[in-house]
């Protein structure tokens, strides 16, 4: 048999359809009896209430649109952990048990996948990325495999050579951590803007740190946003400068906000039908990455009123790839008090968005030392980090969120903004116990020791990316020194261990989007040097698979719909060559989604 026919058996034969019809309706009751007196599995959920029925539409209405099976089924439901058929309808989940049971759901019309011993379970939900980001990175100079600044220079070069004089050249992705040595003079580990600007003197180049809390520009950028010997460094940003007290083209967090404005003023310049064009075309490479790595559903960490309305407009003609739960950023306080009515959704679009949640950042990132800290960084002692936001404007914030009934989901880091942020959380929960507000940190990487077990006492979500412990590992101990990264980064373990849940994902663009890199590093937390991060805090392999699933769901409210595979509940699946909970940790790395279906329809099959 070929390759695609071990994934799909055709029902295309007339005398194959008459007899399962003869089996499935009134003729070969007594072959029933026999089937299910053989089956040594258990029996599907919810089977049908009457095979027998007279009527061929009766008994069709009761067919499958879609069987899988043949393989394994791991439904992440405590009460049934794990079948070998799934039976799909409509968009949900029509039933599961063993392959015999799911017989009964087969009708002349049902598509028959054969799993061939592999794995399905829930479609992975990414509990943490940017959508839009992911797009649009996927338009841009990719800095990601890049090792050294000369790499970069190559890149933005090769870039220019065929760039309009003034079009803007664009990447991200680079970390200075991942470059070797240099001769170069360095400034904060990089080195001056003078190469760069030498290969692109008529191009403005913006190219963003891996983190997303960085930029490093050329000449031209630099004076098209106003930055000279002159300029003083704004609130919550560094530009980093020479010994002469010149730019050095590394802007540190807000820093980089005045050129960002020019490039956004140049992008917004543009007219209606191709920045629509453009955002579709985001949405759509954005759409088919996730989907490639089996993900279902989508946590998006903000963006503003106009693009969600380009979103809302995508979800009501059903062009939205995959689930989005969309947070609401980059808007003031007054504005978001005063619109946020117009816009709080839950399910549009059949399921595909929903907006309910508020996004703020109270600091920065460990790598670019903005991260805000409760003592100085190791190597860099002059500074405990850069707060992004006033306690005063977060709490405002806060108060929208909660008199709107949102989520507040707030970056924190470093463990003095963590802290910060709990108890500004704490305060609104005191308010009514009872209410069940589910707001989230996002990252969590650093806390103390006091804070690990105030996130299950106050209902917090640990919205955390496993592949971050693992990307990072290697220099975080710079950062923080050795103890303070033992006791206080990345405790996934300590957090499970109180009760917290956590949401699993990868941060995309800042990170792959790959859920299983990120289950992997959440289970062995092994670094690319192949050394542990610390690795008594990873998670169980359940548990690794609870967050990336579950986990998400709960994060979002919509455990009743998404996260497991239960009768009645979204047919979101993804299909992997191997089973995650049981492989050898060796083989760990060799997991790889090979379908994903999303309302029971594929979406993603690899070749």
């Amino acid at each position: 048999m070929n390759k695609e026919g071990t994934w799909r058996i055709v029902l295309n034969s007339r005398i194959t359809r008459w007899f399962l019809h003869m089996i499935l309706t009134h003729k070969l009751t007594l072959l029933i009896v026999i089937l299910v007196g053989l089956s040594a599995c258990q029996p599907a959920q919810n089977p049908p209430t009457d095979i027998s029925d007279s009527t061929s539409e009766a008994n069709n209405n009761k067919f499958a649109d879609r069987v899988l099976t043949n393989g394994t089924v791991i439904t992440v439901e405590a009460d049934l952990p794990e079948v070998q058929a799934i039976a799909l309808k409509d968009g949900r989940i029509l039933a599961l048990g063993s392959g015999d049971s799911i017989l009964a759901y087969i009708g002349p019309d049902t598509d028959v996948i054969d799993l061939d011993g592999r794995v399905a379970m829930p479609g992975f939900i990414e509990g943490h990325g940017h959508f839009i980001s992911l797009g649009q990175a996927l338009m841009m100079l990719d800095l990601v495999p890049t090792r050294s600044f000369e790499d970069i220079v190559d890149m933005v070069a090769e870039a220019a050579a065929t760039a309009q004089p003034g079009e803007w050249i664009i990447g991200r992705g680079w970390h200075q951590e991942r470059w070797g040595d240099s001769e170069e003079t360095l400034y904060d580990g990089l080195p001056h803007h003078r190469q760069l600007s030498a290969v692109s003197p008529n191009n403005p180049v913006f190219l963003v740190h891996a983190s997303g809390h960085g930029v490093y520009a050329n000449e031209m950028a630099l004076k098209l946003g106003g930055i000279d010997k002159n300029t003083a460094d704004t609130e919550g940003g560094t530009i980093v400068r020479d010994e002469n007290g010149d730019a050095t083209g590394y802007l540190r967090q807000a820093a980089s906000n005045s050129v960002r404005q020019v490039l956004m003023d140049t992008q917004n310049s543009l007219s209606e039908e191709t920045l629509q064009a453009q955002f579709e075309r985001q949405v759509e490479l954005a759409g088919e990455e996730a989907l490639r790595h089996g993900v279902t559903s989508f946590h998006d960490m903000g963006t503003n009123f106009a693009s969600i309305d380009r979103l809302i407009k995508l979800a009501d003609e059903g062009r939205l790839p995959i689930r989005l739960h969309m947070a609401v950023r980059f808007e003031t306080n007054e504005d978001m008090r005063n619109r946020l009515d117009d816009y709080r959704m839950i399910g549009r679009g059949d399921g595909f968005l929903t907006i309910r949640a508020l996004k703020r950042n109270i600091d920065g990132a460990l790598g670019t030392h903005g991260a805000w800290m409760l003592d100085p960084y190791t190597d860099k002692p002059e500074t405990s980090g850069l707060p992004q936001a006033s306690m005063e404007s977060l709490r405002e914030t806060a108060q929208v969120a909660f008199d709107k009934g949102f989520q507040l989901n707030t970056h924190a880091i470093g463990d003095r903004g963590n802290r910060e942020v709990m108890d500004l959380y704490e305060s609104f929960a005191n308010i009514d116990p009872d209410q069940d507000l589910r707001w989230r940190i996002e990252h969590a990487q650093t806390l103390h020791p006091d804070e690990v077990s105030r996130f299950a006492q106050l209902g917090v979500i640990a919205s955390m990316q496993g592949v971050h412990a693992t990307s990072d590992g290697p220099w975080v101990p710079v950062r923080l020194g050795e103890e303070r990264s033992k006791q206080r980064a990345y405790v996934w373990r300590a957090l499970l261990d109180e009760g917290a849940i956590i949401c699993n994902g990868t941060d995309v663009p800042v990170e792959s989007i790959s859920a299983l890199d990120s289950y992997v590093a959440s289970v062995t937390r092994r670094m690319a040097n192949g050394e542990q991060f610390f690795p008594e805090q990873s998670m169980g392999r359940m548990e690794a698979l609870y967050s990336y699933t579950m986990g998400c769901a709960k994060a979002v409210f919509d455990e009743d719909e998404l996260g497991s595979l239960r009768v009645g509940k979204r047919a979101d699946i993804v299909v992997l060559n191997a089973n995650p909970l049981t492989v050898s940790e060796a083989d760990l790395s060799a997991l790889e989604v090979q379908m994903t279906l999303v309302d029971g329809e594929v979406r993603y099959q690899a070749n």
